[in-house]
Formats: structure tokens, sequence, C-alpha cells
């Protein structure tokens, strides 16, 4: 294998959606703007609510945050790119950024993977292992865990981004995408790409796979947990407390997983539907996820809804005017002029008679 880059390409041109009009453009890079704005918007609001809220620095929080932290960067990653080929009719990058594109994208991919794992882990233990939650998820070893995770899942974007820096690429340069992922970069090598893309593709499985075989496990054990509970009202109390999270991993992996098995048993998609599924599956859980969370998890709904009451009496507060000035003074006293003077708002031709007044007054007095 080569140990430096020999491509005559230089660049990448993003396509986009192939099939889409160009009368359509704006509209579709405002929607993709929205959609950006409202993931920024949204996450950060999880993250503020987690700074200024102590009551919020539990485990199953402390993963939230990290999954709003992953949304935000995948967001960026992503989104600003095609917007702008929409746009600004933007749609090139350098070799290199398309590399570093890549990484990106496949990075934190990977680390919402693990995250979803911990969340799982985090329901298993609650429900399954009451008495020793407290005990196991502390907050040090939730730490522990989160920082592991975001490490670990550096080593399969690595290993796809030094595995096809070195490839050959001197034919087309144009990726049928919205972003840089490897299968879009390595179908333009000027090599058999079968011996990168196989190991690629293991550890996609093993990234997908293997934590989605942990939260089947772990949502099967709940099920056989709650259901020997007796009390209907504790049961269904129980499985509440789940649904937040299984809303959230199944908005991430089913739709992947029916991709991979449609791929699989021969049903073809054409590039435009293709790109619009990926597409979905990719910015549209970003956005959800933090609308799930403070519709659906008690502490940080009742948090928010403390943020934004307070918000708004403070609002209130001041368009009162105090009863004070709602009196009418004694129009015979000199303090009663100044109030007229220095403390009401007063009008524009007032203004300009008052400041003469003072300019003749000061002159005087010299």
């Amino acid at each position: 294998m080569p140990v430096e880059n020999h491509s005559s390409v230089t660049e990448f041109v993003l396509t986009g959606f192939p099939g889409l009009h160009q009368e359509y453009y704006g509209l579709v890079s405002a929607v993709l703007f929205f959609v950006y704005l409202i993931t920024l918007i949204a996450n950060a609001t999880v993250i503020f609510l987690f700074a200024t809220n102590h009551s919020l620095h539990k485990p199953m929080y402390f993963i939230i945050l990290n999954l709003s932290v992953c949304d935000i960067l995948f967001s960026t990653t992503t989104l600003p790119k095609i917007i702008s080929r929409y746009w600004f009719q933007s749609g090139s990058i350098s070799f290199t950024a398309c590399f570093i594109q890549m990484y990106f994208v496949h990075y934190f991919g990977t680390a919402v993977a693990y995250i979803l794992f911990q969340m799982a882990l985090d329901r298993y233990l609650a429900i399954c292992h009451p008495l020793r939650y407290s005990h196991i998820l502390t907050k040090s070893n939730i730490l522990i865990l989160s920082i592991t995770a975001w490490i670990i899942a550096k080593a399969s974007p690595l290993m796809m981004v030094i595995r096809a820096y070195p490839l050959p690429y001197c034919a087309s340069n144009i990726i049928t995408h919205c972003f840089c992922d490897h299968i879009g970069i390595t179908v333009l090598a000027c090599t058999d790409r079968t011996p990168y893309a196989i190991p690629a593709f293991v550890f996609a499985m093993v990234v997908l796979l293997g934590p989605l075989a942990f939260i089947i496990f772990s949502y099967g054990s709940i099920l056989i947990a709650v259901y020997k509970i007796a009390n209907v009202q504790s049961r269904m109390k129980s499985l509440s407390t789940c649904s937040t999270q299984l809303i959230i991993i199944s908005l991430y992996f089913l739709p992947r997983c029916f991709v991979y098995l449609a791929q699989n048993v021969g049903i073809t998609f054409s590039a435009d539907v293709r790109i619009v599924i990926i597409m979905l599956y990719s910015l549209a859980p970003p956005m959800i996820n933090p609308l799930i969370y403070c519709l659906r998890a008690k502490d940080m709904r009742e948090s928010l809804l403390k943020h934004l009451s307070e918000k708004t009496n403070k609002q209130n507060k001041t368009k009162q005017i105090p009863e004070a000035t709602l009196r009418k003074p004694d129009t015979s006293s000199m303090d009663y002029c100044k109030a007229v003077q220095f403390c009401l708002p007063i009008k524009a031709l007032d203004m300009l008679q008052f400041v003469q007044n003072s300019v003749a007054e000061f002159f005087l007095l010299l």
C-alpha cells in the first residue's frame, strides 16, 4: 500500500440530492438551515438546563448531556457544507477537508452508539438491580464510562481514514451524497476497494450491532422484570421511565438496520431515496431528541418550566408601574417641578426649551 497519496483529484464535489431541480435549491437550503438552527437551540437548551440546575446532575442526565453535545457536533460537521451547496452553489470541498469531514461523521456516529449503550445500561441497572444502581452508576463511574466511549469511538473512523486516504483517486471526483463518508469516497478510487471495504464494513457492524445486542438484552430483561411486578400502577411507572430512552434508541438504530438489511436482501433504492433516508436518520434525531427529553423526562421538564416561569415573572415585573408613580404630586411644590424636569419623560420641544433655559441660566451665573 502506498505511503502517500498519488491522486490527481484535488477536490471533491458534493451533489446533495441528485434529482433536485434548481428552483427548489432555496427551499431546500432554508429547510436544512431551519433544521440546523433548531438542533443548535434545542440541544443548547439541554446543556443550559444541566449547567444551571443541580437536580439534573444525575447519571441519566449526564448521559443525555453527552448525547446533546454529540448531536451538536455531528450537525455542525455535516449541515453547513450542504447548506452552502444549495444556498451559494458551493458544492466543492478540498481533498483533505473531505477526509476530515468523513472522520468526524463516523466518529460522532460511533460515539452516539456508545452513548446509547450507556443509556440502556442506566435503565437496566435502575429497574433490574435498583439496590445496586446508586453504588454502580456513581458520578465518577459514569464520567469514566463517558470518557472511555469518546476515546474508543476514535479507533474505527481513524482506521477508515488511514486506509482510504492513500488510495489513488484519478477518475470522477463527484460524491453522490450530502457529506463525505467512507463509501461515497472509496467508490471513486481507481483500484479494487474490496480489501478496504470489508474491514470498514466489519467495524461498522461491530459498532452498530455490539451496542444494539446489549440494548436488546437490557430491554428484554427490563420487560421480564416489569411483568413480574404485581401492581399494575407500579408496572406502568417502571415502563414509563424507559420510554424516553427507548424512543431515542429506536430513532437511531431502526432506520440504520433497515438500510443495511435492505441492501443485503436485494432491495434497491434510487440515489435520491437513499440519500433522503440517510439524511432523515442522520439529522432528524439530533433535532428531535431534546424535545423528547423535555417532554418525557420529568426532572428536565420541570426544570424547563421553572426557567420559563421565572423569565415570564421578570418580564411582568418590569412592565408593572409602581403605585407611587400613579399618584399625582402637589403641583405647587418645587419638588414637583424638578420631578417633571428630571424624572418623567419629556417631549422633544419641552426638552429643547429646558436645555435653552439651562444654558441661559449658566451664562447669567458667569
